[in-house]
């Protein structure tokens, strides 16, 4: 009997040892699992896909919902017919003064407040091995794409024209003379013969207008695309939205201000250079003009695109607390990004802004932000300015020291990436709406559905 006790009591002790390796080991899997999974959500604004050095076929780690591994979202970049990319740079020049020159692709991109389009291209252009880290993978066969970005330097195209007349008689001369809308209409005619675009009607393209006039002759006939561009202040909801498209920042104009936080040196309440004179939503400036000129530790003053008004202008925001940025002609500006990058708190008016990355940005922490009614009032602006402490300037300028990069486009962990990132992020979207676009018949609504902002699908006729 002593004997069989024994050997139950050894049993026993047996079993419950196996059973707690078990679940030490059930446990640790499970934990990375589920670090695996959270990594891996679509989503999570932590998500930054991590791509493997493998020559070939650079597939990703990464888990989706059923536990499976995914690829890294894959993206073709379009030889386009360099007419669009180093052609606009060089017509730039021409009209500036210069000569026609023979080899293209040593031509300089010219600094501007839209250059997300050089930036994304030059990204592209490096091999795999400098991009590790990114959210997309570049792929050199069409068929392994996921996405397709088709580079064309339509902001710059833009700001080519006036078209100037010729000044001299002969053919040469005449032949020099730019037309942005001739343009636009020639990368359509190119674009949509290739075969990849009408495969889906351009849907799991990626097409940047960063200007808010970029492409004005053919948005819609690219509406189905991804967009990136910097507002939608003159797109229609069928043009673009948040759901389909992404909000890029300008490029600042003005220099990084690389001193620590403080306000020892900041001597002026509120600073604004800029034009006071806008169309549409700008008009506020001139008011802002009339009520603040007058006010104490205030400095509000007309400039102008120069390199004499950038300086006075990083001074100003240099050694300013806050920098007030209304609507311009649309309702973002490069003045935000300015702000930012030079510490000074950014006071934002313009009711229809939309902003960059806002799924990692919490703008409330880095920003002040009033309504256009409130703010135009006489004292109110001020007096509200006036009672935030030294301490929360701090706080703010914190933040903005954590997040600026964000918006640096020439730093490698900063704009071009958290781009890449952005649109990533829609392809289950595309997906969705190709597949859905496939069984669409032809219908008739009174009013256009929710899916109208994201889909532009020809399948559904509104009837307003």
């Amino acid at each position: 009997m002593a004997r069989k006790s024994s050997l139950l009591k050894r049993t026993l002790a047996s079993l419950c040892f196996v059973l707690a390796v078990y679940a030490i080991v059930n446990t640790f899997i499970s934990s990375s699992a589920t670090l695996k999974l959270d990594r891996s959500f679509p989503f999570s604004a932590a998500n930054s896909v991590m791509v493997s050095d493998e020559i070939g076929s650079q597939e990703s780690d990464l888990l989706n919902s059923s536990g499976k591994t995914v690829s890294s979202v894959k993206i073709y970049l379009y030889d386009v017919p360099m007419r669009f990319t180093y052609g606009v740079i060089e017509h730039h020049g021409i009209a500036r003064g210069g000569k026609p020159v023979e080899k293209l692709t040593e031509l300089k991109y010219p600094g501007h407040q839209h250059m997300a389009e050089w930036f994304l291209f030059l990204d592209l252009l490096r091999p795999e091995s400098e991009r590790v880290g990114s959210a997309v993978v570049k792929v050199l066969d069409p068929e392994e794409a996921d996405l397709f970005f088709v580079p064309f330097f339509s902001s710059l195209s833009l700001i080519v024209n006036p078209v100037r007349p010729a000044t001299g008689p002969n053919q040469e001369q005449r032949k020099l003379v730019y037309s942005d809308e001739e343009t636009q209409d020639a990368f359509m005619e190119w674009l949509e013969k290739q075969e990849y675009w009408k495969r889906n009607n351009g849907r799991d393209h990626v097409i940047i207008a960063q200007d808010p006039n970029a492409l004005y002759r053919v948005i819609d006939r690219v509406k189905n695309s991804i967009l990136l561009v910097s507002d939608f202040g003159r797109l229609r909801s069928d043009q673009a939205s948040l759901v389909k498209d992404v909000i890029l920042p300008y490029s600042h104009r003005i220099n990084t201000y690389n001193g620590d936080i403080g306000v020892e040196n900041r001597k002026t309440l509120l600073f604004f250079m800029g034009n006071r004179y806008r169309k549409e939503g700008g008009k506020i400036r001139d008011m802002f003009f009339q009520i603040l000129e007058k006010e104490q530790d205030v400095i509000i003053k007309h400039g102008t695109q120069s390199r004499e008004s950038r300086r006075a202008a990083t001074h100003g925001m240099h050694t300013s607390k806050f920098c007030l940025n209304p609507a311009g002609d649309t309702p973002s500006a490069c003045r935000l990004f300015d702000s930012v990058v030079s510490l000074c708190v950014p006071v934002i008016i313009s009711d229809s802004i939309e902003l960059p990355f806002e799924d990692v940005i919490d703008y409330s922490k880095i920003a002040v932000f009033f309504d256009s009614v409130s703010a135009v009032k006489p004292g109110f602006l001020v007096s509200k300015l006036r009672k935030i402490s030294e301490e929360r300037i701090l706080e703010y300028q914190r933040e903005m020291k954590e997040v600026k990069r964000y918006f640096e486009y020439s730093d490698s962990n900063g704009t071009v990436g958290e781009i890449w990132r952005q649109v990533s992020q829609k392809l289950p979207l595309i997906k969705l709406m190709i597949n859905r676009e496939k069984r669409i018949v032809q219908r008739y609504v009174n009013e256009p559905d929710c899916s109208c902002l994201c889909s532009n699908q020809t399948g559904i006729r509104a009837i307003l």
